[in-house]
């Protein structure tokens, strides 16, 4: 055999080099109808200050369905996934991504920010992206009402008819949100709601005539600057909320504390906290808020807490589940 033909046979029996896998594009679903920050911002924005941080983004708009667009973006098992937009968008993905392992990031567009502000989640954009560069995971609690998950809280009564009504107005007169949501206020109010309910915490049991029952994921903050906000996200417990009075009055405040997404004043409802509750109505299905949405469920109501079901991406200088201030 000559040197050339033994050349030719150790490049055929040399194994051939696969080409690397390129790193997958990290999914960002993205509605940019949510609140002002999204209206301010683009996919070729958003495209390009990730690019700033080496990050290569495929870009979903996640306006009509985000729930659907994070399942398509989970199937490709991206090692994360962001949702850019409100509370609403921020939590129909949150719910996908529960018990997955893959990590959440937020980008806050939204009016209010709830679940991002309680997270530590910086308010800019710029800072935002940056958190997702560099942050760290964490894992989170999650609420739970017969097997729909919430991230921040859960109601029935008040609440639930509030966001019903605003719904209507919007596609009936095409009025603003906001302008919708007040409207919508000063007629529930008008019509005084109460339901009857007994709930079931541990060992209490609550017997109320009631405008609202209100359970959050983890506790809120009942006092001082903070009032409205969590803390911690991961203590395994749910808070229960529900009015000591049920007048006229009282249904007012409460109605302004839930347009702004705030948390009942300790002096005005009972509380506890517990890792699971039921709610019994003389309903057999009733409307329940889900993180700011309403649906339609059977009674009774059953609440549970999901101990850290959920990886999202938190400053690196926070504490697990615990917010932290916003640089």
């Amino acid at each position: 055999m000559t040197e050339s033909t033994r050349a030719r046979a150790r490049r055929r029996k040399a194994p051939r080099k696969e080409p690397v896998a390129a790193p997958a594009r990290i999914p960002v679903l993205f509605n940019g109808s949510a609140g002002p920050s999204g209206a301010s911002v683009d996919a070729a924005q958003l495209r390009a200050l990730f690019a700033a941080h080496g990050i290569d983004v495929d870009i979903v708009d996640a306006g009509a369905s985000p729930e659907r667009a994070a399942r398509q973006a989970l199937a490709r098992q991206p090692r994360m996934i962001v949702a850019a937009g409100g509370d609403g968008t921020v939590s129909a993905v949150a719910r996908v991504a529960v018990d997955t392992g893959t990590p959440l990031g937020i980008l806050p567009l939204g009016t209010l920010n709830h679940f991002a502000r309680d997270l530590g989640i910086p308010d800019s954009l710029e800072t935002a992206i940056a958190t997702l560069a560099s942050g760290r995971i964490a894992a989170i609690d999650v609420g739970e009402v017969n097997g729909q998950v919430f991230v921040n809280n859960s109601s029935i009564g008040l609440y639930p008819r509030l966001v019903r009504h605003r719904t209507r107005l919007q596609h009936r007169l095409g009025r603003s949100k906001w302008r919708a949501l007040l409207r919508a206020t000063l007629t529930v109010l008008h019509r005084y709601p109460l339901v009857q309910v007994v709930v079931e915490a541990g060992a209490r049991t609550l017997a109320r005539r009631t405008p609202l029952v209100f359970v959050g994921n983890n506790a809120y903050a009942m006092h001082g600057l903070e009032i409205g906000h969590r803390t911690r996200l991961d203590t395994g417990l749910l808070s229960l909320y529900i009015p000591r009075r049920a007048g006229r009055l009282a249904l007012f405040a409460i109605a302004i504390r839930a347009l702004f997404g705030r948390s009942p004043g300790a002096d005005e409802f009972d509380s506890v906290l517990t890792p699971a509750l039921r709610i019994f109505t003389r309903r057999s299905h009733v409307h329940v808020a889900l993180d700011g949405e309403t649906t339609s469920t059977h009674a009774p109501l059953v609440y549970r807490i999901r101990p850290r079901a959920l990886q999202v991406i938190v400053p690196s200088g926070s504490t697990d589940g615990a917010a932290s201030a916003p640089g």
